[in-house]
């Protein structure tokens, strides 16, 4: 208990050094920059670019170019005031949190009629501590986007190098080769672990999210080479900011769609001195049938709230939660295809997940800003498996109530995980150093398992049955500490380094790590750039591999080495360029000790626990390569969209030492996705998605069919590759007035070209033969939003 009490001390020695200041989007400010020109198109210098209603003012240099850091977030007017000239005021500017907000100026003719200003629209751009490997998304994008259902996690898995686990009905996010548990998801300054439903503890992914699409203000997803200030993951960061509420009015809206039904309410707080917004939904096809064609029906309920208040013009508060709960039962009913292997379980499954955080901000003027952070996380997870052929085929006139009662439990969960975090982040601009970016953070974990395997795991790794067997019935307390440190400067007018660190202590592992990060912009032209970024991250082991089985507690944490490099054109405000090259090194990643060819790196995104719960040692290794090609068009007057093509080679290694093709190796992925608004009140959406085939590992069958279960050829292990996946999704949005107010009514087709492509391989026990599974096929969706 000593050490993250030392490391914690040092984390405050080190933030008493700096004038309190924000890390990336974690403090909710933001800039604007850019520059004024004369109606010749000539750099104007001297102009004054302030503020309306505040003391913050800009002035132009000999290259007319102007930048205002450190903004709190919300809506501006500024006012041009060029020498000779009277004072301009433009419409509202936003600010968001955590990206600079480029607008550029052109004044008037001195001797023209009508004296007024142009103004370019906003274009938001990541901050300069972010090199390589960064997306920034709009909400509407989310919301609007065809085949995402509304859902975060699905848009960005249109986005470079991001591709599907392993079947449609999932969300899992799968970046650059990496495993889907190595991705970190922060809300508003709050660290989520899951942001799914339907989720356990060994998983990052679900079905859909509990986020309400209606509240995303921005997302920023970073894929590779990311600075220090995020804690250790080893793929990506997905960065949500969501919306304030009217400071004005009451207001609200209602939406329908694949989510469920919901609303969101939204109002002022004290005189616009604050404001506040919530959105409560509901699944509601358990009202009409009870059962979709898996023995059930999902529920689910989720609630997103945040409430936000200025105290001063220096102090800003606000608080957010997301909760979701979830249940469902899957398995063998009276009308069961017993060709599908669901039809072989009984699962029961309930789930509960919530986070809230509450956080102080303080701005220092132009210097700086400091956000404090209090945040807590709980899950619980109750589900029960049952086998149903465990004990052979029953007997086909038997009562489908008593095959289930007599069904033997293979798995029981009732477990809880809990998370409180206390962080830091600061920010001063203008140092010797540039900009420079310190904090930390201390975690306290929770951990209460009650989790059961009495018959062991006769998964497909496996020639003998019913091996390991669990029961873990343990409650622990666990401690995490760490600090970053880092600097962004221009060297030159045209080189922007950053460099830094972060130190992370884990108590649990009696571990502690060093994380070095670097990266460089090089401005070619005023459109061209070079950038590139190197960083090493780490991860621990999730708390349920840990605790599994005494030797786990071995485990230490996962190593992950980015090298990131490319171009970037901006060939207009609207209009981006992309290329880069990368690298990821994997080492000490868990692998199995009872099966030496099986690494966690190619496991991941699964409903089922038992499978992925073995005794491990961090001895397994892995290598991706990749080329990345991405087009980005804003939306303007007409269309927005992007298009990416990616060639990558993913290979892992367990205890055995032989590379192997990892679960997640697709050699090539390309995706489009945009809108095109056919009329003022029609717009069309369409997404479009290649995979190469995914490797898989065949079965012996001869060692299957004289066990009758599914084992596989470990001589093969992902030695197969499935056909290729395609999938075509459209949507269509018509808007309708309703007492003044905006109808949305929408409709798609989910895989519209109904292709057939693979989910996985099962072993149907019933017919004692392998069996492909199918993923999606063509499924339609409609839905509304009607705001009031």
């Amino acid at each position: 208990m000593r050490t993250p009490r030392l490391l914690l001390a040092a984390l405050l020695s080190l933030c008493a050094l700096f004038v309190p200041s924000h890390a990336q989007d974690t403090a909710a400010v933001g800039g604007i920059r850019g520059s004024v020109a004369d109606a010749s198109g000539a750099p104007a210098s001297g102009v004054r670019v302030c503020l309306v209603g505040t003391e913050r003012c800009a002035e132009t240099g000999d290259h007319g170019s102007f930048s205002m850091d450190n903004l709190r977030t919300g809506s501006y007017q500024l006012e041009i005031v060029a020498p000779g000239r009277p004072a301009f005021a433009t419409d509202a500017v936003a600010v968001r949190a955590g990206l600079d907000d480029r607008i550029d100026v052109v004044l008037p003719l001195i001797d023209a009629v009508e004296q007024a200003i142009t103004v370019s629209e906003s274009v938001y751009v990541a901050p300069a501590e972010v090199k390589t490997s960064g997306v920034l998304i709009q909400g509407s994008e989310i919301f609007r986007a065809a085949g995402a259902l509304q859902d975060v996690s699905r848009y960005v898995r249109s986005l470079p190098g991001v591709a599907v686990g392993s079947n449609d009905f999932r969300n899992d996010i799968i970046v650059r080769g990496g495993s889907p548990l190595e991705n970190l998801f922060i809300v508003d300054n709050v660290e989520i672990p899951n942001i799914n439903t339907f989720a356990n503890f060994a998983s990052a992914g679900g079905i859909t999210s509990i986020l309400d699409a209606n509240l995303i203000q921005d997302v920023t997803f970073l894929t590779g080479g990311y600075p220090a200030p995020f804690i250790n993951r080893l793929s990506s960061v997905l960065q949500i900011a969501q919306k304030e509420g009217d400071r004005e009015h009451f207001g609200g809206r209602a939406t329908v769609g694949f989510a469920g039904a919901g609303v969101v309410l939204e109002g002022p707080i004290k005189k616009r001195k604050g404001s506040w917004i919530v959105s409560a939904r509901r699944s509601f096809l358990d009202l009409f049938t009870n059962d979709v064609g898996f023995g059930g029906v999902p529920k689910v309920y989720t609630f997103s709230s945040k409430a936000l208040y200025d105290f001063s013009p220096r102090d800003r508060v606000w608080a957010v939660n997301i909760t979701g709960v979830d249940s469902i039962r899957l398995g063998l009913t009276e009308g069961s295809d017993l060709s599908e292997e669901i039809s072989a379980l009984d699962i029961r499954y309930q789930g509960w997940r919530s986070a809230s955080g509450l956080n102080w901000q303080r701005l220092f003027g132009s210097r700086g800003v400091g956000l404090l952070g209090v945040s807590h996380s709980e899950a619980r997870v109750d589900s029960t498996v049952k086998d149903l052929l465990k004990n052979g085929i029953p007997d086909p006139g038997l009562p489908v109530d008593e095959v289930i009662a007599a069904g033997p439990i293979t798995f029981q969960e009732d477990s809880r995980e809990g998370e409180s975090t206390l962080k830091y982040d600061l920010t001063v601009f203008g140092t010797a150093l540039g900009k420079v970016q310190a904090g930390g953070s201390f975690k306290v974990f929770n951990i209460d398992y009650d989790t059961r395997s009495p018959l062991g795991y006769d998964g497909p790794f496996t020639t003998t049955p019913d091996v390991n067997p669990i029961d873990l019935r343990q409650s622990f307390t666990a401690y995490q500490s760490g600090a970053y440190l880092q600097s962004s400067a221009n060297l030159t007018q045209r080189l922007n380094v950053t460099w830094g660190g972060r130190l992370d202590q884990y108590e649990i592992l009696n571990k502690t790590r060093f994380s070095p990060r670097v990266g460089a912009s090089y401005r070619l032209t005023d459109k061209l750039s070079w950038r590139g970024s190197y960083g090493r991250y780490y991860q621990q082991p999730l708390f349920l591999f840990l605790a599994a089985f005494p030797q786990n507690r071995g485990l230490i944490p996962i190593r992950s080495e980015h090298v990131v490099a490319g171009f970037s054109y901006v060939a207009s405000s609207s209009l981006r360029f992309t290329a880069e090259v990368y690298r990821k090194q994997y080492k000490d990643y868990p692998g199995s000790t009872d099966f030496p060819s099986l690494s966690l790196a190619n496991v991941g995104d699964t409903f089922d626990v038992r499978d992925i719960l073995f005794p491990m040692a961090s001895a397994g290794r892995g290598r991706v390569r990749g080329v990345e090609l991405f087009v980005e068009k804003k939306f303007t007057r007409k269309w927005f969209g992007q298009a990416n093509l990616a060639f990558s080679r993913t290979r892992h290694a367990g205890l055995d030492e032989v590379y192997r093709p990892g679960a997640f190796d697709y050699p090539a992925i390309a995706n489009a996705v945009g809108g095109y608004r056919l009329a003022r009140k029609w717009e069309l959406g369409v997404r479009a998605s290649y995979l190469r085939g995914r490797p898989y590992t065949p079965f012996n069958l001869e060692l299957s069919q004289e066990q009758r279960r599914g084992i596989f050829d470990l001589s093969r292990v992902n030695g197969a590759r499935s056909k290729d996946y395609f999938r075509l999704d459209l949507r269509v949005d018509r808007t309708f007035l309703v007492n003044d107010k905006p109808l949305l009514v929408f409709a798609g087709l989910q895989n519209a070209t109904n292709r057939s492509n693979f989910a996985g391989l099962s072993w149907d026990r019933r017919e004692n033969t392998a069996r492909f599974e199918e993923a999606l096929k063509v499924f339609p969706l409609i839905g509304l939003d009607w705001r009031f």
